[in-house]
């Protein structure tokens, strides 16, 4: 069966192929937030297994510090899976990134620890991880576009918001996995070789997912530009001709990913450390408002693909957020259970529209010459780098200017600046790819 787009005959597919698509597309994302939320969650036993120090807090600094280098590798394996995927193909990107972000996972279940090989415990971890950051800046990126192209124009939203329910499972699953070996493993047990059990499992989904995308056929849209296309660097093409459209992306982003990382990820340590909520009351609250984007991820992809056009829809979210959470954040301050969970419940939901959204816009935005490079380096970039150091702007903006609310300030202003670019983009979510 086809369907028209723009003059062209774009095949729909089966609803069994479909589905095994976006599985297969899926599945990475999977994958890489699992292994996110494993590390942050056992930082503070890796600590003492890699990096013994006389001072625990120097120990947990060290350990987060090799988690921060992998963010910084991000941009660098956006620019190079965006040219696998822009030059050879989104299905060669997808299947090579996949291995190299399992591959490191299991090997740091494997890896011997600092009272057995000395410092070569933690230089093998950060290279681990090096690799790792390397791979995972080209998944996400690679997968939507993946997703957004193969779909049929009218359903390129709800596809794209798939990469981010992936995502939001990942992060669930890494962080219950990580729960279940630290409360029914003593704590003997737990550091001798428990807290290697949930990494080795990490392999068993990449093996999943290297199965899935063994056979991963490359989307006509791509086929189509393969064909047409002349020599193009995609690199040169994001910071030339297509200069304007890169840099409103990474704007976005950044202010996409503030926007994701203080409500989902900071605002826990902050409701302990500012309100005085206990630590896994805090943390419970944030896990149920986490799951709360399953549901709210597709319906707000859903809306963009039939009533509202993606970048006034998440212009919208992003004027709320900026009027909002300043009071969210005050009513959360509170230190009251209850108020809490409304506050979460607000920020997630606002949060679920650009994570249903933005994944097809970002897509849309770029012409398919350098489509996977664009989208890569303001996607790491923006929530990389600006949204990654969010909660440590959060912890220094609290303490130079005495005032515990200034995390909503910084929000507040993001979320703004974020509306006004995007009220400048080119809206293409009823329009052909380019």
């Amino acid at each position: 069966m086809a369907a028209p787009d723009n003059g062209r005959q774009v095949r729909v597919p089966a609803a069994g192929e479909s589905r095994a698509k976006t599985i297969t597309g899926v599945i990475g994302n999977v994958q890489e937030w699992y292994d996110f939320a494993l590390y942050g969650y056992m930082a503070p036993i890796i600590s003492g297994m890699f990096f013994p120090s006389h001072s625990e807090l120097a120990s947990l600094l060290a350990t987060y510090g090799v988690f921060a280098a992998g963010f910084v590798m991000r941009p660098l394996g956006g620019v190079l899976f965006g040219w696998i995927g822009d030059q050879i193909g989104r299905a060669r990107a997808l299947a090579l990134s996949m291995l190299l972000i399992s591959l490191p996972t299991v090997l740091l279940g494997l890896l011997p620890e600092y009272a057995a090989i000395g410092v070569a415990a933690p230089v093998l971890l950060t290279l681990i991880r090096l690799v790792q950051g390397l791979s995972v800046g080209g998944e996400f990126s690679s997968s939507v576009t993946y997703l957004v192209e193969t779909a049929p124009r009218t359903h390129r939203g709800t596809a794209g918001s798939w990469a981010n329910i992936g995502s939001i499972l990942g992060m669930l699953l890494g962080s219950a996995l990580a729960a279940a070996t630290t409360t029914f493993l003593d704590t003997q047990a737990l550091h001798e070789w428990g807290w290697r059990l949930p990494f080795l499992f990490g392999g068993v989904l990449g093996i999943a997912a290297i199965y899935l995308r063994r056979n991963l056929h490359t989307s006509p849209h791509f086929q189509q530009h393969q064909a047409q296309r002349g020599d193009t660097a995609p690199l040169k093409e994001a910071f030339t001709r297509d200069l304007r459209i890169t840099v409103q992306a990474i704007l976005f982003a950044s202010a996409y990913g503030v926007m994701f990382y203080i409500p989902l990820v900071y605002l826990p340590t902050w409701m302990h450390d500012e309100a005085g909520l206990a630590l896994d009351t805090a943390q419970q609250i944030n896990t149920a408002g986490t799951a709360l984007l399953l549901p709210l991820i597709p319906l707000m992809a859903w809306i963009s693909d039939r009533w509202i056009r993606r970048s006034h829809f998440i212009a919208l979210a992003m004027v709320v957020m900026a009027v909002g959470s300043w009071p969210l954040y005050a009513l959360a301050g509170t230190g009251h259970v209850l108020a809490y969970i409304a506050a979460q419940a607000a920020f997630s939901t606002l949060v679920a529209v650009p994570l249903g959204v933005a994944p097809a816009l970002m897509v849309e935005l770029f012409p398919s010459e350098d489509r996977l490079t664009g989208y890569s380096l303001a996607y790491n970039l923006g929530l990389g780098v600006v949204g990654g150091t969010a909660p440590m702007i959060s912890t220094w903006l609290i303490e130079v200017t005495g005032t515990a609310l200034s995390p909503a300030v910084y929000l507040g202003a993001l979320a703004l600046m974020a509306a006004i670019v995007l009220m400048t983009m080119r809206d293409r979510s009823r329009e052909a790819l380019q």
